[in-house]
């Protein structure tokens, strides 16, 4: 027996369950509306999350929902691409998983966020690391606002899907909020297949090492499944 009755389905492709060191933890997908930037994150939480947790549970919110509430997600269209970074795009690899800074829209968005200085360091760090086999110094030298910038895909729910949008700000205050208002712990990822980027949480005693191991086959859905809210729980075997 575990300690949630909710008839829950996870997401197509994924497990409602994973094993982390050896403790069974359940990821509840929490469906939602479209997010746009009129909405409120703390209202948001208030009406898919908060009736649903339970003592001991954490709140996994996708980064990409809390940029939106933020104002951080612009249509294409209204971004006009600088020739710095037309001539930047050229040289970075295209992944299957995002866009990431491979379109000429986010690359300017990288170069507004961390500055024309900063990206060119980065830039010119990679280029000579990449000689030597060594990869993503380009993300730590720009830094994890620059690594959570991403822009629209095929796959992306309607209308962000002409978006590029850049990561949360100040995503540790964000998830420290909302623990004062709703009292249960909240972590900000960034996840996808290539892996998991911890942005912000309520509490430092939060490791790194257990949200990416939790979250490691990215039980999030952003597309049709519209569930970028995640809750975890401890799975407790009832004797």
């Amino acid at each position: 027996m575990n300690n949630f009755s909710e008839n829950w389905q996870p997401n197509e492709g994924k497990k409602l369950i994973i094993d982390v060191d050896g403790v069974d933890y359940a990821r509840l997908p929490i469906k939602t509306s479209v997010i746009t930037p009129q909405d409120n994150i703390f209202k948001i939480v208030e009406q898919y999350a908060l009736p649903y947790l339970r003592e001991g549970d954490k709140v996994f919110l996708s980064e990409r929902i809390v940029a939106i509430t933020q104002g951080r997600a612009f249509p294409i269209k209204d971004i006009k691409p600088s020739w710095l970074a037309r001539f930047l795009v050229r040289f970075v690899h295209k992944s299957p998983y995002g866009i990431g800074l491979g379109s000429p829209w986010t690359m300017e968005l990288a170069i507004q966020e961390a500055g024309i200085l900063r990206i060119l360091f980065a830039a010119f760090l990679s280029a000579i690391t990449k000689q030597f086999g060594i990869k993503g110094i380009f993300y730590i030298i720009a830094g994890k606002s620059v690594a959570a910038i991403d822009g629209p895909c095929h796959y992306t729910l309607p209308p962000y899907n002409e978006y590029a949008k850049l990561g949360p700000k100040n995503p540790n205050k964000v998830a420290k909020d909302l623990k004062e208002r709703f009292k249960y712990d909240f972590v900000i990822i960034d996840a996808n297949d290539l892996g998991v980027a911890v942005l912000g949480k309520s509490d430092s005693k939060i490791s790194d090492d257990f949200c990416k191991k939790v979250f490691r086959d990215n039980p999030l859905g952003q597309s049709s499944q519209q569930t970028p809210i995640a809750i975890v729980r401890k799975i407790i075997q009832e004797k």
